[in-house]
């Protein structure tokens, strides 16, 4: 087992991670730990734009993009970190131009700007009660904006001599008293268990799509984070809401960008029907992601969706309209996407969607400063940040609209990575307790040496196709109770696991067992948090409670882990300059 010291440890090289990292100052030590190579990293996968109300291409403000988020989220925004998100955002874009990322541009040179679902403006900007209409606030570079903002931070933090540790997986955080002093990691090339002391550590991991069969999510999203918190007595916030996006590729659930949409692109049923004009219709097929992901499953439900070779319904999405210049050069990689994967040749035929498990709006408790916080009094863990899709600030409330995901990254993991550099200038390492590795290297030594009759690959499939049968878009008390008890079930059969690789030279069958059980913790916590909740907001869609309840449930979830269930509290939500009101596009 080797030892490392660190001032600071970010866990993930995605976007919150390598923003963070940049905020360290120099004369401090700072590694950064990721489970895949840092441009690997799941944010490379975000293709349609970043929100920021720049104007550039017609009139906008931050007021507007403000109000747009809080009433996406449902209402279960905090507003505080809204209107933090949506100010600072303007100045997030110009600084990562002048970081060097390639924006695609108007005619004049200004950063280009497009569509998105959600996304408004009044129609008589001095009259802000006037009917909303969609406007241009998505900045982009075509349809690969994630990758690369991932490479331009990416490249940046080569500049600034961070150092990574690639290819090691945190299987858990070492906790000295209520402060984090490190974490523990396996390098997945050997095997090897490391133990990484530090004055902070940032979780930075990304989602967890992969309880899900059906996911726009890489093979990495296995809620690492989630369950690294979870198993240390700390809660997690608003896991009852996942975002399904409502354009994956047919039977592969790989993402075609609301840019699509935002193009000029739209929705059809099997009749050729434009049938997002009967569910919003103003806005139509640049509703929000709930409403069109909740729309499609309706179309299919009563008979009007498209059977597949394989049993399976999808939709159209047509872009065969739209100029080939803007299919070409706005829209390469989707296009790319449906000819490659489904033989379809976008120009032409339209490209069949259904909906795919794409995101956490819930994750780990945080302060606008990244802080993660144990309880409804937000105290805060001392030395434990997190940012990104692994924590719930909460900006995105029930649902979190198309382009605040990579804005969440670079304004929180900078505001973090600031807060962090504050930290370890006025604080000491806290001690190392000795046993700081006993639980890792215990696991991995009873799933090395199991003879158990389960396998990870088997049951791992089992546990997916059930969260999509029973926890997917829509959700009732009676399969929801039904996979509380799958889940106890799950995580008992769990512990009887054996794997066939015995080596230690990149054993990803190791690997997998372990992730498999960061899938069971994150499942039960989404589970339990969607069985109490008794309404419908955003993402959450109880047919048995069909209505938003603010008298009962305008509130944020804490899930904690216990031996019989988990254990479930609340907290308030931030309210400061809009109040509910019914959310109608």
């Amino acid at each position: 087992m080797t030892k490392h010291q660190y001032d600071v440890l970010i866990i993930g090289a995605g976007g919150a991670g390598l923003r963070a990292a940049l905020e360290i100052p120099e004369g401090f030590s700072c590694a950064v730990l990721s489970k895949v190579f840092p441009t690997r990293s799941h944010t490379g996968a975000a293709q349609g734009g970043i929100g920021a109300a720049l104007g550039n291409e017609e009139e906008d403000s931050w007021e507007w993009h403000m109000f747009d988020t809080v009433k996406g989220s449902d209402y279960l925004g905090d507003q505080d970190a809204i209107e933090i998100m949506t100010k600072d955002a303007i100045r997030a874009i110009i600084e990562l131009e002048h970081m060097g990322m390639p924006f695609s541009r108007t005619p004049e040179g200004k950063i280009a700007q497009r569509r998105f679902g959600g996304h408004t403006k009044p129609e008589n900007p001095s009259d802000p009660d006037s009917k909303r209409i969609a406007v241009k606030r998505s900045c982009y570079s075509a349809d690969r904006t994630g990758h690369v903002m991932l490479h331009t931070l990416y490249e940046n933090c080569i500049k600034q001599k961070v150092h990574f540790f690639s290819e090691y997986f945190v299987t858990d955080l070492i906790m000295s008293g209520d402060a984090c002093a490190g974490v523990v990691a396996m390098d997945i090339a050997t095997s090897e268990v490391h133990v990484f002391h530090a004055k902070a550590v940032m979780l930075a991991t990304g989602g967890y799509g992969r309880v899900y069969r059906i996911t726009s999510n890489a093979h990495v999203g296995t809620g690492d984070g989630f369950a690294a918190v979870y198993n240390n007595g700390l809660p997690l916030q608003d896991m009852e809401f996942v975002q399904f996006h409502p354009t994956g590729l047919w039977k592969l659930g790989i993402l075609i960008s609301e840019a699509a949409r935002g193009e000029g692109g739209i929705l059809l049923n099997n009749t050729g029907e434009r049938f997002m004009e009967r569910y919003a219709p103003t806005v139509k097929d640049l509703a929000p992601r709930d409403m069109v992901s909740r729309a499609i499953l309706t179309e299919i439900r009563e008979g009007r969706g498209i059977k597949g070779s394989d049993g399976t319904y999808y939709v159209n999405l047509d872009v065969s309209h739209l100029p080939k210049e803007i299919i070409d050069d706005k829209l390469p990689e989707i296009t790319g996407f449906a000819r490659t994967y489904l033989g379809v040749e976008p120009t032409k035929e339209p490209i069949p969607v259904q909906p795919t498990a794409h995101y956490a709006m819930g994750g780990i408790p945080t302060t606008p400063d990244a802080e993660v916080t144990k309880d409804k009094k937000k105290t805060i863990v001392p030395g434990l940040y997190a940012a990104g899709e692994a924590a719930c600030v909460s900006v995105h409330g029930g649902n979190r609209l198309g382009t605040n995901s990579l804005l969440d990254l670079i304004v929180f993991g900078r505001r973090g990575g600031k807060a962090i550099a504050r930290f370890i200038g006025e604080t000491d390492f806290a001690p190392l307790p000795t046993d700081a590795a006993d639980r890792t290297l215990s696991k991995i030594d009873r799933i090395r040496n199991s003879k158990g009759k389960e396998k990870p690959g088997a049951l791992r499939l089992e546990l997916q196709e059930k969260m999509m049968e029973k926890v997917g878009i829509f959700r009732n008390e009676k399969e929801l109770t039904e996979m509380t008890v799958e889940m106890k079930s799950l995580r008992e059969r769990y512990q009887n696991i054996s794997i066939d690789d015995k080596g230690v030279v990149f054993n990803t069958d190791l690997m997998e067992a372990l992730e498999l059980g960061n899938l069971i913790d994150t499942a039960e916590a989404i589970t339990h948090s969607a069985l109490a909740r008794q309404e419908s907001r955003g993402a959450h869609s109880r047919e048995d409670y069909p209505a938003r309840d603010d008298k009962k449930w305008l509130k944020h979830t804490l899930i904690y882990k216990a031996d019989a269930a988990p254990k479930l509290d609340y907290k308030p939500v931030s309210i400061t300059r809009f109040q509910p009101k019914e959310r109608k596009y």
